[in-house]
């Protein structure tokens, strides 16, 4: 397991979280835009509908007609506005950036398995994971034994020699 390869694609992983976000919000931004947009254009068209109610009671057809026809077109312009704020997100950027995302958790769940097979091996070989630490600290003691031996050597030979 290596820590920069973790890191790395926790990086990416929390970058293209980041895209993700944006773009559904501006998505959702602009539907909700949109939709205020329609919301104002229905409320114009129940204005000439009511408005033509009214023209119904002063006059019988000629501004009748014209108010319901407008209220009429205001109705269907608020519809097709709803449908338009009811799509999907741009296919290709939430495409691309879901597949950058599938390849972070990837490469994370890669990693995690490796480091579980360092750990699970270290649990049943615990002798292997010693070694490398055990051979220099043996140099050190035998060097250490070496000195304290040739300390009393030495001591015994100058004794001798007096």
């Amino acid at each position: 397991m290596n820590t920069d390869n973790v890191v790395k694609h926790l990086r990416a992983l929390w970058r293209t979280d980041r895209i993700i976000a944006d773009i559904r919000l501006r998505h959702l931004l602009v539907g909700l835009g949109l939709r205020v947009f329609a919301a104002l254009i229905a409320a114009f068209g129940l204005l000439m509908l009511e408005l033509s109610a009214y023209f119904a009671l002063v006059q019988i057809w000629s501004a009748i007609a014209a108010a319901a026809i407008l209220g009429a077109v205001n109705f269907a312009i608020a519809a097709v506005l709803f449908v338009i704020a009811g799509r999907a997100p741009s296919g290709r950027d939430i495409e691309l950036a879901n597949e950058i995302h599938g390849a972070s958790i990837e490469a994370l769940q890669l990693e995690a398995r490796a480091l579980q097979a360092q750990v699970s091996g270290a649990v049943h070989h615990p002798l292997s994971t010693i070694v490398p630490v055990l051979v220099p600290l043996i140099a050190i003691i035998v060097k250490s034994l070496r000195k304290t031996a040739k300390e009393p050597a030495a001591a015994t030979s100058a004794e001798a020699r007096s």
